[in-house]
């Protein structure tokens, strides 16, 4: 590592650990798991991840029932945007300079109480769009604050050495939410209703209150400056970022893996033109659900790169594999062929998404891990919804494969470029 990018060790180093033979070693990193803080932050994650996602199917769902309208159901994705960058960036602030458990049981609390509201207005027959856009907005401000708080948490609960192992069951969890949670969701409403999906959610939430009221109590470490969560403190994260080389290139590694590479505003057409022989239904499914479950069997199997030390390579190699398998998605003209190609991406992501975040861990400061998980969250929020304009653009321009397989090739190249022009990424490793 360059002396540029090291950073003080708060935590001691992980204890050396037997090489795990046969299966195993190919098998998920469970370590962390052994912690027990660790492992109730986890816990409280599963409830989060699949409760958040009947939610995500809920509300979009009853705005269309109100409506009939789907420019409704995308002026409510905006409504939600836009407090959830506003106040991961302020909450990376707060995280950085207060009790962290303290700001998980307030935030939990806020979005359990939010979907308890969810519930009273769907109960209650209100039908006002208007309610539901306010109330998905202060979710995701809640949101906002919990994310970068609950991610920098992670570095105070296992050692340097688990951080990679801890990222992938972390992400291994989020992304089977993303699968099993509307499945649920479209099992569960029929048989119980809308309201009671929200209903469920709602109680969910107070076993994760419960999880985090366990941690123990994460204040800033001792010598660290008290100071206030404002513009300034946001600012200076800003700058630590841009003193860092490889934080900074660790976030563009995935603004280019997801501005010029993720496709799915082109599903819908691809499921209607190219895959319309295989049933548009059948196909649109699939073309959502691939990189998901890719990224499942990438975390259940993350034994295999859990354990590598040169992250830096770990992740352009990651972000090279997504956009070769993009690229092979948008040359395929089979649905299964290009099903498999979507779940090689989602592999890859899973790979970028545990060295991006123990880079993010590791690499800096505690007293700027929130800051940067606030960032961190933005990006990943954001880069998906520049990358639908950027998509559905060029595919009304060049058509949708095209698109697909242009934007595939066009993250392999900048990010080659990048990593032969900036060297700190390839050099870091831990």
């Amino acid at each position: 590592m360059d002396t540029s990018e090291s950073t003080a060790k708060e935590r001691d180093p992980a204890p050396e650990v037997p090489r795990r033979r046969g299966w195993r070693r190919w098998a998920m990193d469970t370590r962390p798991l052994r912690r027990p803080a660790y492992r109730r932050l986890w816990s409280s994650t599963i409830v989060t991840a699949v409760g958040s996602q009947l939610t995500a199917v809920a509300v979009p769902k009853q705005i269309y029932d109100i409506t009939g309208s789907s420019a409704w159901v995308g002026a409510a994705s905006l409504a939600g945007l836009v407090p959830l960058i506003v106040f991961a960036l302020w909450g990376g602030a707060i995280a950085d300079s207060m009790d962290r458990r303290k700001l998980l049981l307030i935030t939990n609390s806020g979005i359990a109480v939010t979907s308890l509201l969810f519930w009273l207005q769907a109960f209650t027959g209100l039908e006002s769009v208007a309610a539901l856009m306010v109330l998905l907005a202060v979710q995701q401000a809640f949101w906002g604050l919990n994310a970068p708080a609950r991610n920098a948490s992670i570095a105070r609960l296992v050692p340097e050495g688990e951080l990679p192992a801890a990222n992938a069951l972390g992400s291994t969890v989020m992304q089977t939410g993303q699968v099993a949670g509307p499945l649920l969701a479209g099992a569960l409403i029929p048989v119980i209703g809308l309201p009671e999906l929200y209903l469920v959610d709602a109680l969910a939430l107070c076993v994760t209150v419960w999880a985090v009221y366990r941690l123990p109590s994460l204040p800033p470490l001792a010598g660290t400056a008290v100071r206030r969560a404002g513009v300034k403190e946001i600012a200076a994260g800003f700058r630590y970022i841009s003193g860092h080389t490889v934080l900074l290139l660790s976030f563009l590694a995935d603004i280019i893996a997801m501005v010029l590479g993720m496709p799915r505003a082109l599903f819908p057409q691809l499921a209607a033109q190219t895959y319309a022989p295989y049933g548009e239904g059948l196909a649109l499914g699939m073309l959502f659900a691939a990189v998901p479950i890719g990224a499942v069997l990438g975390g259940l199997f993350s034994g295999t790169f859990s354990r590598a030390r040169r992250h830096g390579w770990m992740v352009i190699g990651a972000v090279v594999a997504w956009g070769l398998a993009i690229t092979g998605f948008g040359l395929s003209g089979n649905l299964w062929v290009g099903v498999a190609f979507l779940a090689v991406a989602g592999v890859a992501d899973m790979v970028s998404m545990v060295f991006r975040g123990a880079i993010l861990l590791s690499a800096a400061t505690d007293e700027m891990r929130g800051r940067m998980q606030g960032v961190f969250t933005v990006v990943v929020a954001g880069g998906p919804r520049l990358a639908d304009v950027l998509h559905g653009t060029a595919g009304s321009a060049f058509g949708p494969r095209t698109a697909v397989a242009g934007g595939g090739v066009l993250v392999v190249a900048v990010m080659l470029a990048l990593a032969a022009a900036v060297p700190a990424l390839r050099r870091y490793r831990v």
